[in-house]
């Protein structure tokens, strides 16, 4: 066995793919029904209301709706769009009262 290494490649010449893990639809955007929300390794983040867990902790979504967060922004829900709509409505609402007083 030799005791010096021959000319040739080099060890360190490896490197492993990125996991491109994460978030694919941010607070507020629409999402469709089985639509892929985060990416993760472990619980990081919980599934909510219509959110399911897959088997790698990939969360998704049951029905077509907008993403949000609740809790101390690790819990992940989806609304449906109607309720989505008057969440926005009454937003739009209370702005302008307190715009107005």
């Amino acid at each position: 066995m030799a005791h010096k290494k021959g000319q040739g490649s080099s060890r360190n010449g490896r490197d492993s793919n990125p996991q491109r893990l994460g978030f694919r639809v941010y607070e507020g955007q629409y999402v469709g029904a089985s639509g892929i929300i985060v990416l993760q390794r472990g619980t990081r983040f919980l599934p909510g209301r219509n959110v399911k867990r897959a088997k790698n902790d990939t969360l998704f979504s049951t029905i077509e709706g907008v993403m949000y967060m609740d809790g101390a922004g690790r819990r992940v829900n989806v609304k449906t769009l109607e309720e989505a709509e008057v969440d926005k409505a009454a937003m739009r609402s209370a702005m302008a009262a307190k715009s107005v007083s």
